[in-house]
């Protein structure tokens, strides 16, 4: 793979993007709703002024910032990390990005209100490595993006807080892969074994226009 033509504005891009998840990660558990506020409108301003936003250049002056569901505290649950008996890898085509070497390491356990639900959670191999966990659901192609969205994807930054022992999952803070914005963008979607059987009306709806 080429380098990119811009590598110091790439690694400024992804270092803005993980201090943003340090801020929600420091004081999220104080006031989690202020706390996404927060992030989306810094998210926000990031998206509209940056050279690697996602957000075509075209398109950046007259950005006024994504569509977000209302914050909804009861989408803000804990789950548990199951580690799967056996490592499964698997490749994922990314177009002219080549296959993404990917494996599933396990499943993350949770409830909305009295509904028991589960995720896959994945690794993206290469180097260093990085929690993936996208998921898919029956807001779809109606209120958010057809392909899914993410929850982590540690290797960008987006990092809500997993530990050993919990498993921070707020739905709130769920975006869009890059490529709902743009289609230069390649993009891995979520697994069929993700798409979760409701509708998650919390966090990125589809992208304006």
């Amino acid at each position: 793979m080429m380098a990119p033509t811009a590598v110091l504005t790439l690694v400024h891009w992804r270092r803005s993007v993980a201090e943003l998840y340090a801020r929600v990660r420091a004081d999220g558990g104080a006031d989690p709703r202020a706390a996404a506020t927060a992030f989306r409108t810094a998210r926000d301003g990031l998206f509209g002024t940056h050279p690697d936003s996602p957000v075509p250049p075209a398109r950046r002056a007259a950005w006024t910032g994504a569509g977000w569901f209302a914050y909804d505290p009861a989408w803000r649950v804990e789950g548990t990390f199951e580690p799967a008996p056996a490592v499964t890898a698997f490749e994922i085509p990314l177009a002219a990005d080549g296959l993404l070497r990917c494996a599933r390491i396990g499943t993350v356990r949770f409830s909305i209100g009295s509904t028991p639900a589960r995720l896959a959670l994945y690794w993206l191999a290469g180097y260093g490595g990085g929690l993936w966990l996208p998921f898919a659901d029956a807001t779809n192609r109606a209120t958010t993006y057809g392909g899914g969205r993410y929850l982590y994807d540690t290797i960008k930054g987006a990092d809500l807080g997993a530990t050993a022992t919990a498993f921070a999952l707020d739905f709130n803070f769920a975006y869009n892969p890059s490529c709902a914005y743009d289609d230069r963008w390649s993009c891995p979607l979520s697994p069929a074994e993700n798409r979760l059987p409701f509708a998650v009306e919390a966090g990125e709806q589809l992208p304006p226009g």
